[in-house]
């Protein structure tokens, strides 16, 4: 069984750091298209895809460093997911 759980672990922790590392490279391109562009949209996309970005990164950091509850951790996740992606729904229709 504690095999399993380590296995798991593991998976979660390689899927979370691809997540980071995914999620802060769209958020820098959005960042710097925004810069180079002034435009609104762009600094909300970059803005939403912040935040799932951190979402991750807080779940992440909750759960194996501090040791969080796991339905808090998929709370803080899932809160953060939701915010950033009304964040980036609102990117699309900015004008």
């Amino acid at each position: 069984m504690n095999s399993d759980l380590a296995s798991v672990t593991s998976l979660v922790i390689a899927l979370k750091t691809i997540t980071l590392t995914l999620g802060g490279l769209i958020t820098f391109f959005a960042y710097k298209a925004y810069r180079r562009t002034d435009s609104l949209a762009l600094r909300a996309l970059a803005v939403g895809f912040g935040i799932v970005t951190l979402g991750a990164f807080l779940a992440g950091i909750a759960d194996q460093v501090v040791g969080v509850n796991r339905t808090t951790v998929l709370v803080i996740e899932s809160t953060l997911t939701a915010a950033g992606f009304g964040v980036i729904t609102y990117s699309v229709y900015v004008e």
